[in-house]
Order: C-alpha cells, then sequence, then structure tokens
C-alpha cells in the first residue's frame, strides 16, 4: 500500500530534505583530491546530528556508515573508509538523513577534480534521466511512467539502466511501497495522487547494465568495469508540480 502524507507531514520531510540537502552541498565543498571517503561520513555524520537529525543509513540492516560512497564503477552502497579520492574518479555520495520522525533521502555524483568526457556525459546523462521522472510525479499519471521516463532518456543518452535496483516510496521509513524500477513500459501500475512520496534515484552505466555484488554485501559494483552514476531526489507529489524536498539550497560551511 502507497502511504500518502498530508501536507504537515510533507512538511516535515521537507525539514529532513533541507538537511539532506546540505549535507551533500557540502560534501561537495570537500570532495577533493586526497580526502579519504571515510573523512566524508565523519564530515557528514557530525553535521547530521548538529541540525538535530540522525543518519537514516547507520545501522540499517547492520549498515557500519551514515552515508554512502561509491566510486567509478560502483553502482551504490559503497561503504565509506581508507580509498582515497584521486583526480578524474567519480564518487555516489548517498545521504538519508530522519528528522522528527521522517526521513529525506538524496544521492548526487561529485566530479573529482578533472573528469574524461565519458564520465561528464554520464554525469549529465544521469542528471537528465531524473529531471524526466520527477517530470512525471504528477496526480493522474501511472507509476511506469516515472520508469519510462528514466528508461527513455537513459538509452537516449546511449547509457543503460541498472535493472536490479529500483527507487521508493519513502516517509515514516527509509523505504516504503512503491518499488519503482527504472525501466518499463508507461501506463501501467498504480494511479499517482496528491500525497504520495517517492525517492526517485536512476542508476545508469556507461556499458551494460549488468551488477555485481562485493564481498561486504553492501557494495555493489557494474559487472563490465564501466563508469556508473546515481542522483537521487525525494519527491512529493502534490495537485500542481512536483515537490522536490531535497533540493540544494546554497553552498554550506562546517
Amino acid at each position: 500500500m502507497i502511504i500518502r502524507k498530508s501536507p504537515q507531514e510533507i512538511e516535515r520531510m521537507a525539514r529532513a530534505g533541507e538537511v539532506v540537502a546540505d549535507v551533500l552541498a557540502l560534501l561537495g565543498e570537500r570532495a577533493r583530491p586526497g580526502v579519504t571517503t571515510d573523512e566524508l561520513d565523519a564530515l557528514a555524520d557530525e553535521f547530521i546530528r548538529s541540525r538535530g537529525g540522525s543518519p537514516t543509513f547507520k545501522g540499517y540492516r547492520g549498515y557500519p556508515a551514515s552515508i554512502c560512497t561509491s566510486p567509478n564503477d560502483m553502482v551504490v552502497h559503497g561503504i565509506p573508509g581508507p580509498y582515497a579520492l584521486s583526480d578524474g574518479d567519480i564518487l555516489s555520495v548517498d545521504v538519508g538523513v530522519t528528522l522528527d520522525g521522517f526521513v529525506a533521502d538524496s544521492a548526487y555524483t561529485f566530479p573529482i577534480g578533472e573528469i574524461s568526457g565519458e564520465a561528464e556525459r554520464l554525469l549529465e546523462g544521469c542528471k537528465t534521466a531524473l529531471a524526466a521522472g520527477i517530470e512525471q510525479c504528477r496526480p493522474g499519471n501511472r507509476l511506469s511512467d516515472i520508469s519510462h521516463a528514466i528508461q527513455a532518456v537513459t538509452e537516449e543518452h546511449g547509457f543503460s539502466v541498472v535493472r536490479s535496483l529500483v527507487g521508493h516510496g519513502v516517509g515514516r521509513s527509509m523505504h516504503e511501497e512503491p518499488q519503482i524500477p527504472n525501466f518499463g513500459e508507461p501506463g501501467r501500475g498504480p494511479l499517482l495522487s496528491a500525497g504520495m512520496t517517492f525517492a526517485i534515484e536512476p542508476m545508469i552505466n556507461a556499458e551494460g547494465p549488468d551488477v555485481v555484488i562485493h564481498d561486504d554485501e553492501w557494495s555493489i559494483s557494474t559487472s563490465d568495469g564501466s563508469l556508473s552514476a546515481h542522483f537521487e531526489h525525494t519527491v512529493a507529489i502534490t495537485d500542481d508540480a512536483p515537490r522536490i524536498l531535497t533540493l540544494a539550497r546554497t553552498a554550506v560551511t562546517s
């Protein structure tokens, strides 16, 4: 069952989303060659708690860190550690914040220094696919309209959608119904209505769609070693336009 949120509950989610956006802005400033992903995790944890929130991921099914950091061919769920960023890397950072009983979730793939033309195109393609999916978050559309829009844009850019990973509902819990694949035919699935809140998150690969899970049972990478990008926003469906609850405001310093 898809849990619809009241306007008051959406405002509470938006407050959590503001913290998420500020964390990502801060991490974007600090993600430079030589910085380790463990340092980014510590920075995020401290910042989230200073704003009165808690890192949603920490302890979730045993996950050991406050954020996910997934470089280059790693798609999602990378565990922060001693990996030091290098010029030319791309780094997906996924952040969840629980505040006042509600969750917001967002991800951004950062270029580290000067990146390749292929990496630039991949990041732009994934951003465009996310925007296309969000645009379909309107009353009267069907759930698969989101999925189809993401797939169409991704493939127009010459990339592939990861099919074994999905977006999801979000609210009082990080993962609520429904699951939202990033591919599929339009016009299928539940009818969308105001009050639904989704984490829309295209995960796209430069080459094939297949992925592998690492021995840590969390980190997931492309099976062919190609680059992967991940962008995500928490979105509320309203009577008017989609409302992005995790939009960045201005740069944040700490």
